[in-house]
């Protein structure tokens, strides 16, 4: 029984390396690894073609330009011929027993679940810099769960016929493009279950390229698609949505026009609470720092 496993990359070549390695390094050795490289100028290329050459289970794909991640899962969606598909970023790892366990797992649910699972995501442990922390999730992730975070984090693992019949990943999402299309797989096959095993080592380190602050307008659009797809004619879970925005993942808060349109989607003590909460850090902030910037004035004059 084949596992396909996708991985996009685009110019992290020695995080990329690790993450190979740790592929191939599977004790389950039935496995293919494609690669599709999004217009690396950094050598992934060639590491990429030469690593290809060698190895039978790997299969690169090399986009002449950058089209983003989604598309860059897609290609290997499709080309992938496993009967159950996986993916991994260019800057995590798998344990070495990693598909074995969500495998062995996967059938003890096909055989003692009562309920239909869509898929499963495992335990990770989060890498900051060389330390490690293991994570908290939910057991078990219900399609209106999602509306109030991503409980599953980045991965899943499920049947390649599900990726395919709910069509990828959409590349119009210029974020979130994970929690969607675990909407989509969730609503459609039932319930996504943990595999409360650490297996995956998931990088949080610092970065340049990873959201921040600076963000927040990329965040809002992609809430408003998200909000268009599937929460248009329910207000509360449009709150719920935009709660995502401003939670402490982000350290995004709300303005006076946000929080207003919060409100106006309809009345919800707990909601209410909860972002004017965020809206009253903020102020909190921007009052301390118009002090500090008074006080930096008087001393100079």
């Amino acid at each position: 029984m084949r596992v396909s496993i996708y991985m996009p990359t685009k110019n992290r070549l020695a995080t990329m390396q690790m993450a190979v390695n740790s592929v191939l390094a599977q004790t389950y050795q039935n496995i293919e690894l494609l690669v599709v490289d999004d217009g690396s100028t950094d050598g992934s290329r060639e590491y990429l073609k030469a690593l290809e050459a060698r190895e039978a289970r790997v299969k690169v794909f090399l986009n002449s330009q950058s089209f983003g991640a989604c598309y860059a899962r897609n290609i290997a969606i499709q080309a992938s011929t496993g009967e159950f598909l996986t993916g991994i970023d260019d800057d995590d790892e798998f344990m070495p027993h990693h598909i074995a366990a969500l495998l062995d797992y996967w059938h003890f649910l096909e055989k003692y679940e009562t309920v239909p699972v869509s898929c499963i995501f495992p335990q990770a442990l989060s890498r900051v810099n060389s330390e490690y922390k293991l994570g908290q999730r939910r057991v078990r992730i219900a399609y209106q769960s999602l509306f109030e975070a991503n409980y599953i984090g980045n991965q899943i693992f499920t049947r390649r016929e599900y990726f395919i019949n709910t069509q990828g990943f959409d590349e119009s999402m210029p974020a979130w493009q994970d929690l969607e299309f675990f909407f989509r797989v969730v609503k459609t096959y039932g319930q996504a279950r943990l595999m409360d095993i650490p297996t995956y080592i998931f990088d949080e380190s610092p970065r340049a390229d990873r959201l921040s602050v600076g963000k927040k307008q990329l965040i809002s659009t992609s809430c408003r698609l998200m909000i268009e797809k599937h929460a248009a004619n329910d207000p509360r879970q449009q709150q719920k949505l935009w709660l995502q925005v401003f939670s402490r993942h982000y350290g995004f808060k709300p303005d006076l026009l946000e929080l207003l349109r919060f409100m106006r989607l309809g009345f919800w003590p707990g909601g209410y609470k909860r972002i004017l909460k965020s809206y009253s850090l903020k102020f909190k902030y921007q009052v301390f720092q118009k002090k500090i910037i008074q006080k930096d004035y008087k001393e100079l004059v």
